[in-house]
């Protein structure tokens, strides 16, 4: 679908829909569809789903760094840090616990550590757009 002869900048809510559906007909937790360079990817989050456009020559982990600590990125949205800080520099924080919010296509998304220990740094300032797959926090 084109508008004014420029592709629209979100791809239409029916594919997305129907990429949610397959995903729970099938249990898989992620799924990419590509048509030329236009790309979207949906997953399945502990919010329910985030459909995520990815610029097709965009690496799925851009800018990231490899360290075990590392909290990720797993949508492209808009980090929030607040209302309450989540988490401080130097806090200490268990498995599971909420570190702070991705808001993706109006839904808003609580991160969690994948592992206990200590913030080590914070990445990533309050309301900034991030990318899949970018370092928003390490933890030691």
């Amino acid at each position: 679908m084109k508008i004014g002869g420029r592709s629209p900048p979100f791809p239409d809510a029916e594919l997305i829909r129907t990429l949610a559906a397959l995903l729970t007909e099938t249990g898989l937790t992620e799924i990419e569809y590509a048509v030329g360079d236009r790309r979207i990817r949906v997953a399945r989050t502990a919010a329910g789903f985030a459909p995520l456009a990815v610029p097709a020559a965009l690496p799925a982990a851009a800018g990231s760094i490899e360290h075990p600590g590392a909290v990720k990125a797993p949508m492209v949205g808009t980090v929030y840090l607040a209302p309450q800080p989540f988490v401080r520099l130097g806090d200490i924080v268990t498995e599971g616990q909420p570190l702070l919010i991705i808001e993706a296509m109006k839904v808003m998304n609580q991160i969690r550590a994948h592992r206990a220990g200590r913030v080590a740094q914070i990445v990533v300032a309050d309301a900034q757009p991030v990318e899949f797959g970018a370092v928003l926090m390490l933890i030691e």
